[in-house]
């Protein structure tokens, strides 16, 4: 009885241990069905344990995930949806296919961390909300030189593209780059393209010069 007994205690130690090793903190990166865009992106915690898979995201989102048949990669969810593991990070994390939105869980949380706007050029803008980063010419009409202005670049199909530009007045606003023209929210535009580069021009008051390889991601 005493073996019998030892024997539960070392089973039930090497249980508790398996559980820990197979759980980590990750970052969870939320995209809606269909949409190339991020819809959030939050800590969470990924276990697995004999086929089993739990993400605890900390947006108080739990995904239970049991394997279904004898394909790998194929997992129910519990409220009985279907979900698909793929590949495609690599070493890097993993991917998990819901009925209306997919998870991307990535072991690396780094992105996760503060990002001080001292360390960052093109802040208020950063990558974890945007395509692309970064500063462009920009200079009141009356003005001989340019200074330079932050903006977050939302690309589309089609070379096209939405920039949301920060003036030297600290207000922001979005130009958008579409097949046959150039508008902006609630502001009068002239844009001309001249070699490589536009030329817009908002209100008749600032001019910005946004290369075509902002706008097509060259």
């Amino acid at each position: 009885m005493k073996i019998l007994a030892v024997f539960a205690i070392i089973l039930a130690m090497l249980h508790a241990t398996t559980a820990t090793a197979d759980s980590t903190k990750a970052r969870c990166d939320v995209y809606p069905l269909g949409s190339d865009h991020i819809s959030r992106m939050v800590p969470c915690t990924f276990s697995q344990r004999q086929g089993y898979i739990t993400i605890s995201r900390d947006d108080g989102v739990t995904h239970e995930l049991s394997p279904l048949g004898d394909r790998p990669g194929n997992f129910r969810d519990q409220h009985g949806q279907a979900v698909y593991r793929q590949s495609g990070l690599g070493d890097q994390g993993q991917i998990f296919r819901f009925k209306n939105h997919s998870v991307y869980v990535y072991w690396d949380t780094s992105a996760l961390e503060p990002q001080s706007d001292e360390d960052n050029a093109t802040a208020p803008f950063t990558t974890r909300d945007y395509d692309a980063t970064t500063r462009l010419r920009c200079r009141a009409t009356s003005d001989a030189e340019s200074g330079s202005c932050p903006a977050g670049i939302l690309r589309m199909h089609g070379g096209q593209a939405s920039i949301v530009v920060q003036n030297q007045r600290g207000e922001q606003f979005t130009i958008n780059f579409m097949g046959d023209y150039v508008n902006a929210t609630n502001r009068e535009v002239n844009a001309k393209l001249d070699g490589d580069t536009w030329i817009v021009t908002i209100d008749n008051e600032e001019v910005y010069e946004v290369p075509l390889a902002a706008v097509e991601g060259g």
